[in-house]
């Protein structure tokens, strides 16, 4: 994999994919002027005596405390270390390798009063594969995500844990075993590090990122599954579409389509079909998957802007000779986008569900009952099709917006936050569910296709069927279900039911 150039402030989403998925880091070294020009800033308001929040001022309800000179170093320390408050399962190493790189690109945009040797350890986390222990619960979302990133830097100092290429070990041993010393914080930069939206803003790049491909597998499943239902390509048609002119309706609507270019299973009913219309969960793929994708390409681009802007406070103009106390670590902005991922999410299998209950029920999809040859003796796709409800219900009661929550915080002080966090990290889970959804579908379209033989389905649909194939058998009587379900949903999860397609599916972005 390529490395990534960082450069702060113009990074593509396409790069911070690279970067989720392994790729180096490194930072454009033309940066550093900005940096140390920041820094040299806070040292001159150090110097001035200046009162200037989180320099040498108490924190949140105690900003109007003064710290004399001779403590801040300690004030930074303490501000660490106190909190340091998260409790919870350590985030996926994936999405804390994320957040740091994000880390490093909002401090290199110059506006936060952090050394140039302080961004270089964080680089060095990435590049040595150490990993800072991150607890997944504490942070509201603002002010800025203050427990997860205060792990982070007591990291730096060597308090904690880390994993160190996978291993968790005490965070000071993870330093030495990676040729690191234990990091001392001057002026602002304690706070630097821990205030921002960059824990919030990792999830949910982390769950727009998984669902971009959940996104086009279940394109090629309800392709797979209108084939299995003999179902109807009409409603697919480019003019219907035109005239409503939504984009992403447009694109869903071609890429099915594509997918079934070429089926002899549709063109055996082409003509003498007694059903004039199919049910919605097929009928209405390109509205509902349309608007999924409308909607995560406007969660794209907030999380784009996002990530390269700086959200700490407060922050730095040398150019101006200011520093200036603000709000850009509240995440509000990521928590919209982190709901709007969460209800495309949850549609995407909603519907899928759908698909499977109607694909098992003789009496809408002429198929045999439960998608077995002996139905009683065998009972078939009964119970995966219960699963899936089951997944479906388990996002419903997720998809609850986050960002319309609120809890007073600081005494007060922080008195409206974004709940972005959590409203992020439950993404990833979500996913996993639509994902198994998915998957359930994928083997009970193939077994509604294999019905039909020997008509095939389109060139498209017959790779995705041959791909499962090789590894999962045709259900002919009832067998140990669960392997072939972890099968199937292994092959959605790593992309393989889309590309295996080989045909062109929308994407997130350009």
């Amino acid at each position: 994999m390529n490395d990534v150039i960082l450069r702060p402030g113009k990074v593509s989403l396409s790069e911070w994919l690279s970067i989720y998925c392994g790729a180096r880091l490194v930072l454009d070294p033309a940066c550093l002027r900005g940096v140390q020009r920041s820094a040299a800033m806070v040292a001159t308001i150090v110097a001035s005596g200046v009162p200037v929040y989180g320099i040498n001022t108490g924190f949140g309800k105690l900003a109007r405390m003064r710290i004399d000179p001779d403590d801040l170093e300690t004030l930074q320390r303490n501000l660490v270390l106190s909190h340091a408050a998260g409790v919870g399962e350590p985030t996926p190493i994936k999405t804390v390798r994320l957040m740091i790189a994000l880390k490093v690109a909002g401090l290199a945009r110059g506006a936060s009063g952090v050394r140039p040797a302080t961004l270089a350890m964080l680089e060095a986390f990435l590049a040595r594969d150490l990993t800072p222990m991150i607890p997944a619960q504490g942070s509201v979302g603002a002010s800025g995500d203050l427990a997860p990133l205060s792990h982070l830097a007591a990291a730096m100092m060597g308090v904690g844990e880390a994993f160190v290429a996978g291993n968790r070990i005490p965070a000071a041993a993870a330093l030495a075993e990676v040729g690191l010393e234990p990091l001392k914080f001057g002026p602002k930069e304690g706070l630097a590090l821990l205030n921002g939206t960059q824990f919030s803003t990792a999830n949910a790049l982390a769950g727009l990122f998984e669902a971009e491909n959940l996104f086009r597998a279940a394109l090629v499943t309800g392709a797979l599954s209108t084939d299995a239902a003999k179902g109807s390509d009409a409603p697919f048609d480019r003019r219907i579409h035109e005239l409503r002119g939504h984009l992403g309706q447009i694109e869903a609507a071609g890429a099915l389509r594509n997918l079934m270019i070429g089926s002899a299973i549709r063109a055996s009913h082409l003509t003498g079909d007694e059903r004039i219309q199919d049910p919605y969960c097929l009928r209405c793929q390109p509205q509902v998957m349309g608007a999924v994708l409308d909607l995560l390409r406007q969660a794209a681009g907030t999380l784009a802007l996002e990530a390269n802007g700086v959200t700490d406070n407060p922050l730095i103009f040398p150019d101006d000779n200011e520093a200036l106390s603000g709000g850009n670590f509240h995440a509000e902005p990521v928590a919209f986008a982190a709901d709007m991922i969460a209800m495309a999410t949850c549609e995407i299998g909603s519907l899928a569900e759908r698909r499977i209950a109607m694909l098992i029920d003789p009496t809408l999809s002429g198929l045999p009952a439960f998608l077995t040859p002996r139905p009683g003796l065998n009972s078939g796709f009964m119970v995966a099709q219960v699963t899936a409800a089951a997944l479906v219900a388990e996002n419903k009661q997720r998809a609850y917006p986050a960002s319309v929550d609120s809890i007073p915080t600081s005494a007060n002080q922080e008195d409206h936050v974004s709940m972005a966090a959590h409203g992020a990290r439950r993404l990833l889970p979500m996913v996993e569910n639509a994902v198994a959804v998915i998957g359930i579908e994928l083997l009970a379209a193939a077994q509604g296709c294999d019905f039909h033989a020997p008509l095939k389905s389109s060139p498209a649909l017959e790779r995705v069927r041959a791909v499962l194939r090789k590894q999962v058998a045709h259900l002919e009587d009832d067998r140990h279900f669960y392997p072939d379900l972890q099968r199937a949903i292994s092959l959605v999860r790593d992309g393989t039911i889309a590309a295996s397609a080989a045909v062109a599916l929308p994407t997130l972005w350009s």
